[in-house]
């Protein structure tokens, strides 16, 4: 059974990830010109400040170099977290999409925009946002009924302590 460079580098640099206190989400290996680039996207329940991508990328940067993982070839690593319109694949991304408005593919056809209230094993609660004056609605999608999710940058969303205030 052959392993790609992709699941090698995984194997290789995930249990680096962990120590530090974040989750190894992906890893993509692309060719610009002649030069390669690894990018390796972590993340963890509270989020990636700058000083832990900073860590977790020396540490790494120091594997890569004393293995032969990325080949004799010039390589740049590029380590940074999921981003804002994050897609979401693990039940981890699901939950700490929690209070965040994510829009649905759903496998039926057709989308919805939502906000997720809660995650469990089987799937979401969501706050469907009212139309024209309307309340919104909780609505209930188990994840078979998800074809794809992406979180939605929202610039003029209150904060919850505003809203409290």
């Amino acid at each position: 059974m052959s392993t790609t460079q992709s699941e090698r580098l995984r194997g290789l640099l995930e249990p680096l990830v962990s120590s530090q206190g974040l989750d190894l989400e992906e890893i993509e290996v692309d060719s610009v010109g002649r030069k390669r680039v690894l990018r390796v996207v972590v993340d963890s329940d509270e989020g990636a400040d700058l000083d832990q991508i900073a860590d977790v990328s020396r540490v790494l940067s120091a594997k890569l170099d004393e293995t032969d993982a990325m080949g004799a070839d010039e390589y740049t690593l590029e380590v940074g977290t999921p981003g804002a319109e994050r897609e979401l694949r693990e039940h981890r991304h699901y939950v700490r999409a929690t209070e965040r408005l994510v829009k649905f593919q759903l496998t039926e056809g057709g989308e919805l925009v939502a906000r997720i209230l809660e995650v469990d094993d089987e799937g979401v609660d969501l706050e469907v946002p009212g139309v024209k004056g309307r309340k919104a609605t909780v609505r209930r999608l188990a994840f078979e009924e998800i074809a794809k999710a992406r979180v939605q940058v929202e610039f003029s969303r209150k904060d919850k302590k505003e809203e409290e205030a």
